[in-house]
């Protein structure tokens, strides 16, 4: 009886994630309050990733080299999704404290400050870019068939950068305040319409133009912009836990310095480790295509396995935003503790999984003697870390929620340039090393950028697309850096946060 209704209550917290509550984050067993905010973030991140594999599916059908288009504009997304990523960083801190501080008032301030914000970066991106949009195809390494046939395409994408902007900020906005269902559906919303529409236009189903790759764009960003429509719904509707009202939609100087401050180091943080990325892959791509072939099965089955640690790490980060700001410190500290313990039991028991099954999950995707091995040996490497990466993975992530977002910066860079990147060059120097002794340089590090591993090959434009049709969208996870010393949540992060 007691086990059934221990079953009875975990099924019970999990409706309850999935349909969204005025749970109070302040009060309560912190472990009820980490799943009721890591699923719906878990399902959100999932439901980010179908978008380019929604996008490479139907495209593929159109050719090589419009296959090669999709990749090389995703590639060139990622400033946006770089950018989107660090305005997320200050928009959650400064939302979660606003709510635990029980200032909704303060909060909405802040989530309109945070769209502003975005709107004027995406007018700056798309003036910029959509002319260039050719040139831009041509610097990634596009042959003039795919500059011809993919200018419409990165035009679209390029040019209408303010609904991914939006979408990611304001689903930080409602992370921060704890509504994670709200984030979840509006992709649920915003996915549904890109996967209906996406043939349809791609290929003239029914009362539709045959717009080819460029119908691709055109769903994609129906599909974002509805998602933002329903967002911005929701924020007006004034049910949620954070409400927009005629009053508050203006410009404040003070608020928007705290918002550029806290999302101009969270930006840095995310180029940081994006830069080295396009380093590691430079450095593996000089042991052939074999190895990056290998190196490529091997991040992909791992980023699938960490999509629910980014759900904990994002969880762990709202927690401690809402903590500080309700004057609960120790309680912000517990929830780090318990969130990465919770992460560390999950990626303990799949590292485990890779490290003796490896060979079996390669096989699914490959059974090259050239790739297989070489994958093989990647995913049991990069494994052996999944212990380092737990902890890092929400104590990174929660630094960002405290708004200290410089030590997460210093981290990476530390991490990234001054270990990492060097460590590379010698494990992997010797005959044979190859992708494993790349692993074995990144082992203090999460993957976060690594599902991007292929996209800096401008030389081989269909090899470039083919990374599309994995996990590829890093406005889902936020990046984090691990430390193989992680250290408690600083007490004095509030202190130093004045704001």
């Amino acid at each position: 009886m007691t086990a059934e209704s221990s079953a009875g209550g975990w099924w019970a917290t999990v409706r309850e994630a999935l349909r969204g509550s005025h749970h109070d984050y302040t009060s309560g067993p912190l472990g009820r309050a980490i799943v009721l905010l890591a699923i719906p973030m878990v399902t959100e991140m999932i439901m980010e990733s179908v978008f380019a594999v929604a996008d490479a599916f139907w495209v593929a059908k159109l050719g090589a080299d419009a296959l090669a288009t999709v990749g090389l504009t995703e590639s060139l997304l990622t400033l946006i999704y770089t950018a989107a990523m660090g305005l997320s960083i200050g928009v959650t801190a400064m939302v979660a404290r606003r709510i635990g501080e029980k200032n909704p008032e303060g909060a909405a301030e802040a989530a309109v400050q945070g769209i502003a914000l975005g709107l004027l970066v995406a007018a700056a991106i798309a003036v910029v870019a959509v002319p260039l949009a050719p040139r831009l195809l041509a610097v990634m390494g596009a042959t003039p068939a795919v500059q011809t046939i993919g200018s419409s395409y990165a035009r679209v994408m390029l040019g209408g950068n303010a609904v991914i902007l939006l979408l990611f900020l304001i689903n930080a906005i409602f992370r921060g305040a704890g509504d994670a269902a709200i984030a979840m559906r509006v992709l649920w919303l915003a996915n549904g319409i890109n996967i209906v529409l996406g043939p349809c236009m791609i290929f003239g189903i029914g009362p539709f133009p045959r717009l080819g790759v460029a119908g691709a764009a055109i769903a994609t960003t129906i599909g974002r912009g509805t998602g933002v429509l329903y967002q911005l719904y929701r924020l007006w509707r004034g049910d949620g836990r954070v409400a927009i009202r005629r009053a508050q939609v203006k410009l404040q100087p003070a608020v928007m310095r705290t918002m550029l401050r806290l999302s101009g180091t969270g930006t840095l943080q995310v180029f940081i480790g994006m830069a080295s990325w396009i380093g590691l892959v430079r450095i593996v791509s000089s042991f052939g295509s074999e190895a990056i072939a290998g190196y490529q099965i091997a991040i992909r089955v791992i980023v699938f396995a960490l999509l629910p640690s980014w759900g904990l790490a994002n969880a762990a980060a709202t927690l401690v935003g809402q903590g500080l700001g309700a004057g609960q410190p120790d309680r912000a500290e517990r929830a780090v503790w318990l969130a990465g313990f919770y992460n560390m039991l999950f990626l303990g028991a799949v590292g485990a999984v890779f490290v003796a099954f490896a060979e079996p999950i390669v096989n699914v995707f490959t059974r090259d003697p050239a790739i297989a091995p070489v994958a093989v040996l990647c995913l049991r490497t990069i494994s052996y870390g999944f212990l380092f990466y737990a902890y890092g993975m929400v104590i990174t992530q929660s630094f960002n929620g405290a708004g200290d977002t410089w030590t997460p910066t210093w981290i990476n860079l530390g991490c990234f340039w001054l270990w990492e990147n060097p460590a590379r060059l010698p494990v992997g120097a010797p005959r044979g090393a190859g992708a494993a002794g790349r692993g074995l340089g990144g082992h203090d590090r999460v993957l976060d950028g690594r599902r991007r591993e292929r996209r800096d090959l401008p030389a081989r434009p269909l090899e470039a697309a083919t990374s599309v049709t994995g996990h590829d969208r890093p406005g889902v996870c936020t990046p984090v850096a691990a430390s193989h010393h992680p250290t408690p949540l600083d007490k004095g992060t509030a202190e130093r946060a004045p704001w």
